[in-house]
């Protein structure tokens, strides 16, 4: 068991696997960048702007790694700095004003914790987003396409749906860096891979997601065609939610409450 959910650890890192531009180039329509948080500089980690979903425009939000080494040293390896939660959230409230619905793409081992971002409040801009985001009176949708690490991953996934590829990854903390807190020791990251419960199958049954996305043909014509008509049905059904926030409150309290029954 162990070895079959660091497997998918594996999977979810590959640097073969679609990023988040590769799923805005592939899904929508006329995307158009923005950048900049307005307080310090762009964060090249956090890819955002709008674009059309068929004929719906939509604010788009990704956490973006690159495939190259040079790709990803650009991008900081989806690691983003407080100013790349900052240009989100600033993003997200704009897509509220306009009544844009919000895609996020979320594929981060986690947030950056070098002492630059620490000194520029990363904690902070991360608790703004949760803080703000279930307020956000306009449906979001997020989808996990590799690793959802930590409060990283959580500051673009407080949303309506959340759903995951099937080989991603939501947890915490890494295998490695639970593995190194609990035994002292990184090279039992497999071990405590199958503890962290970080499969997409485990977030499932917690409740923490609620659709499991295959990877058949992934990154084909097929693939993205299929996840676009899933998004705009999903859109088309939250459209008609009267009270969104409310509804957005309550998924997040149900969270895990079966799984507490049960025990």
């Amino acid at each position: 068991m162990s070895e079959a959910a660091y497997e998918r650890v594996r999977l979810a890192r590959d640097s073969k696997r679609p990023t988040g531009l590769d799923y805005i180039k592939s899904i929508f329509k006329g995307f158009i960048e923005f950048h900049g948080d307005r307080r310090y500089a762009d964060d090249p980690a956090v890819v955002g702007g709008i674009a059309k979903l068929n004929d719906r425009p939509v604010t788009v939000l990704a956490i973006e790694k690159g495939h190259t080494a040079k790709e990803r040293t650009y991008r900081n390896f989806g690691m983003p700095q407080p100013e790349g939660y900052r240009k989100a959230l600033r993003l997200m409230k704009q897509a509220e004003k306009f009544g844009r619905p919000i895609i996020c793409f979320v594929d981060t081992s986690g947030a950056y914790c070098g002492i630059g971002a620490e000194e520029r409040g990363q904690g902070q801009a991360i608790a703004e987003n949760l803080l703000e985001m279930p307020t956000l009176c306009v449906p979001i949708v997020s989808i996990v396409i590799g690793e959802g690490g930590s409060g990283g991953a959580l500051a673009l996934a407080v949303a309506d749906r959340v759903w995951m590829l099937q080989n991603a990854v939501y947890s915490v903390i890494s295998p490695e860096g639970c593995a190194s807190i609990l035994w002292k020791d990184s090279a039992k990251a497999e071990t405590a891979a199958a503890s962290l419960k970080l499969t997409a199958e485990d977030a499932k049954s917690l409740g923490v997601i609620e659709r499991i996305l295959s990877e058949k043909n992934i990154g084909k014509t097929g693939f993205y065609d299929r996840i676009r008509a899933l998004l705009t049905e999903e859109l088309e059904e939250l459209s008609h939610d009267v009270d969104l926030t409310q509804s957005r409150y309550d998924r997040f309290r149900n969270m895990g409450v079966s799984a507490v029954i049960k025990v």
